[in-house]
């Protein structure tokens, strides 16, 4: 099947370190997925950012490790993507590979990303631009959700519609998006009546206490408010006449977020008891589902596209209690796995004031966000009566889990979702071996400084320019000059020292014209060298003269 180079750095696949977001736990499954149930004879693994091999090691010994050989390609070896047809990259940002593949032909490898969080104004900015940058039918933006995929596509009709008003364009080629969902690694989890038992004790919990548990990030203004939560939870322990038990896991990226949103779910559930689990470890994670009757997560914020969570607890055999709301739409099935709860939001147009504010900055992005959720409606009173009818009947709860629990395996575990990838990297390789050969194009929007900036010198050099030794070097005194610290710079793609040492010895005999002097190396050096003239210039080893200026 088909193979795709992943770009790696530990961060966007680790979600061991600290506080991990969601993305971290979507792209730590990937990855393990890929090196597990990849149908490929060897990984390319493309070290984009030169991170140290010894962490990337960790990272795949940790997640793996890989049963077959990996091919490493490091930071400069871009060209190397072909060998693997294809490249995947862990976020929207697309861009600028496709400039970066563009500048020599357009058909070596195929382009996917995907598609986590998109409410950002950076992420933003990254799709927007996918309109704009060369981006080919053998390329393609993996959306994790179909609600996910339809809020790209509005973002992108209205960038292709401002196209059309402002420059009259008439041919907009669209992004390729397609729709993969996230997986989870379903053997990962389960309900153990011994774990149910040791955490209920650990946290005070009766045994027979009907208990709902939350996962996820703690955050007002980028997760959930758990306010409705509070008040369904409240309500529903209302109409049981009992105590319900409220199980919070997860953490925030700052205490003071953490703290208010403990604070919002109590405001709002005063006769319910809340027990906050302090260890937030994997291990910890896969146990506590097990201490819960019911999974709850009522979101509410544009900052989710997917949610993970709800998969999560279904493939522990939790049933689940959720808002209906974008990708939890595509995973738990109303009457089947659990309850979705209607969410109803202002019609299209009633938030041009909160994306003015974000657009100029006089709001961040989690005041924007949270601005936004502040007015997503979740039905309290359907989510109480889904959570009382659950608490009181066992056996639902059970035919829901277990039908939750088929569902994780059959539809979302990875062994079913990495060949959805391979599958649509083989079609992109299809097509893109199909198309003509493409010219390569610089990148307009960064262009060749010799070009931009043309007008600023008094001209360039030309092949009448006559190149003469500033004056006689002693043995490798001239290799001293160019090798000082303020001279030689590696980025600048300089002559090679032999390259200078040829110069220097042609220049012996007297004068010379560039023109000649660039036919005694190999064309592909030439741009090289003949840029590397001006070089020696500026640092007194040669002089410069134009020949139409002598008499």
């Amino acid at each position: 099947m088909a193979n795709a180079a992943i770009q790696l750095n530990t961060e966007p696949y680790d979600a061991a370190i600290a506080r991990p977001m969601g993305r971290n736990s979507a792209g730590e499954g990937f990855l393990r997925g890929f090196l597990k149930y990849a149908d490929v004879d060897r990984f390319h693994l493309w070290n984009v950012h030169d991170q140290d091999r010894g962490e990337l090691d960790a990272l795949l010994e940790r997640l793996g490790p890989p049963s077959r050989p990996v091919e490493w390609l490091g930071r400069g070896d871009r060209h190397r993507l072909a060998e693997a047809g294809a490249l995947y990259i862990p976020t929207p940002e697309l861009r600028q590979e496709a400039w970066a593949r563009r500048a020599s032909g357009g058909t070596a490898y195929s382009l996917t990303g995907v598609t986590h969080t998109i409410a950002e104004t950076y992420i933003l900015d990254e799709i927007s631009g996918l309109l704009l940058a060369p981006l080919e039918p053998w390329d393609a933006l993996i959306c994790t959700s179909e609600p996910g995929r339809k809020a790209v596509e509005t973002l992108l009709d209205g960038v292709a519609d401002y196209l059309q008003v402002r420059f009259g364009a008439s041919r907009i080629p669209p992004a390729q998006l397609v729709t993969i969902p996230l997986g989870v690694h379903a053997d990962d989890f389960r309900l153990d009546p011994d774990a149910r038992r040791r955490w209920r004790e650990q946290l005070g919990i009766p045994q027979d206490a009907p208990v709902a548990l939350h996962l996820g990030r703690f955050s007002v203004g980028t997760k959930m408010h758990p306010g409705p939560m509070g008040l369904a939870l409240q309500d529903a322990s209302r109409k049981l006449g009992q105590q319900v038990y409220w199980i919070m896991f997860g953490g925030a990226r700052r205490p003071e977020e953490e703290a208010a949103f403990q604070a919002a779910a109590a405001a709002f559930c005063e006769d319910v008891q809340i027990r906050r689990v302090d260890d937030t470890s994997a291990a910890v994670r896969d146990e506590i589902v097990s201490a819960a009757d019911v999974f709850l997560s009522l979101s509410d914020n544009i900052q989710e596209t997917f949610g993970l969570t709800p998969l999560e607890a279904m493939a522990a055999g939790l049933p689940c209690v959720v808002s209906d709301w974008d990708g939890y739409r595509d995973t738990v099935r109303h009457g089947v796995d659990g309850f979705r709860i209607r969410t109803l939001t202002p019609r299209p147009g009633l938030g041009s004031d909160l994306a003015y504010a974000y657009a100029h900055r006089l709001t961040n992005y989690e005041t924007y966000a949270g601005s936004a959720a502040l007015f997503t409606a979740v039905d309290v009173g359907d989510a109480a009566e889904a959570l009382a009818t659950l608490f009181a009947d066992p056996d639902l709860r059970r035919r829901m889990g277990e039908a939750g629990r088929a569902r994780a395996r059959q539809v979302f575990d990875w062994r079913v979702i990495i060949p959805q990838y391979q599958a649509l990297w083989a079609e992109l390789e299809r097509r893109r071996k199909a198309a003509p050969e493409q010219p390569p194009l610089d990148n307009p929007f960064r262009l060749d400084p010799f070009r931009m900036f043309a007008a600023y010198p008094t001209g360039p050099l030309t092949g009448a320019e006559l190149v003469a030794l500033a004056r006689p070097f002693a043995p490798g005194e001239a290799a001293e000059i160019i090798g000082r610290p303020s001279v030689w710079n590696l980025a600048a793609r300089l002559p090679e020292l032999d390259e200078v040492e040829f110069l220097l010895a042609a220049l012996t005999a007297g004068p010379c014209p560039v023109a000649l002097l660039l036919e005694g190396f190999p064309p592909e050096r030439r741009p090289f060298v003949e840029r590397g003239i001006l070089w020696l210039a500026k640092f007194g080893v040669l002089r410069l003269r134009d020949i139409s200026a002598r008499s």
